[in-house]
């Protein structure tokens, strides 16, 4: 088995402890608020850590690692005004990092539905968009990463129009996401609901093989659609 060390203990952090077994993984370390500095000795030799700890824990956790020679796979988000820094430090140390706004597969093939959708509609001036997104009551950051992201598609796909954008933070809500297109004649809803943080525990180990088998070969900074693509 590969091992593997946790930052962040939270409701993900133990579902992927959990799950790693099933996935080839040894859990050797587990860091959060209360832990000792990471540290060669505290890392207890793994391999590959996968954090989902806190924004602002982010570019210095990388740092750590990058120093140490482990591999990294980043599920936390809000920390995009950082990621120069995050940058930087991987590839000074010839390091190798995949990070994410989602790590589920099933937000993977949304993007893409909702890329070619806006492809589509850029030239149909009558159809206005909105964005819309709702998480649990513990998520810091509004919009999340992932309608950032889909935003980001939806400029790149040629939608250059204003785009309505909508959060809500309540309850124990693991996700959702949708974007729509409207026009006097109809309306088109796209919509992706996670039930579960299960998919994204999934999509973060197997980002953690990914990186393991393909480091040896070429370091870098890497996002979980590369991982996602080289793996159908």
């Amino acid at each position: 088995m590969n091992s593997l060390a946790l930052l962040g203990y939270g409701k993900m952090g133990k579902l992927l402890d959990e799950l790693a077994p099933s996935a080839g993984f040894e859990v050797v370390a587990r860091f959060d608020s209360k832990s000792a500095p990471i540290s060669s000795q505290s890392l207890a030799g793994a391999q590959v850590a996968i954090d989902f700890s806190t924004a602002g824990a982010v570019p210095a956790n990388v740092e750590r690692l990058a120093e140490l020679g482990v591999a990294m796979v980043v599920g936390t988000t809000g920390w995009s005004s950082e990621r120069d820094r995050v940058r930087v430090a991987v590839e000074r140390a010839r390091g190798a990092l995949v990070f994410g706004a989602n790590f589920s597969v099933g937000v993977l093939a949304f993007y893409d539905v909702v890329e070619e959708a806006a492809r589509r509609f850029a030239s149909e001036e009558e159809y206005e968009a909105w964005a819309y997104e709702a998480h649990h009551r513990h998520k810091r950051d509004a919009p999340s990463g992932t309608l950032i992201e889909l935003l980001r598609t939806m400029e790149r796909a040629g939608y250059a129009r204003p785009i309505d954008v909508a959060c809500n933070r309540a309850g124990s809500i693991p996700g959702t996401h949708r974007i729509g297109f409207d026009s006097d004649a109809d309306t088109i809803t796209l919509e992706h609901v996670a039930r579960s943080r299960v998919g994204f525990a999934r999509g973060a180990l197997r980002a953690a093989r990914w990186i393991l088998d393909r480091r040896p070969k070429l370091g870098g900074v890497f996002e979980f659609r590369d991982v996602w693509k080289e793996t159908l």
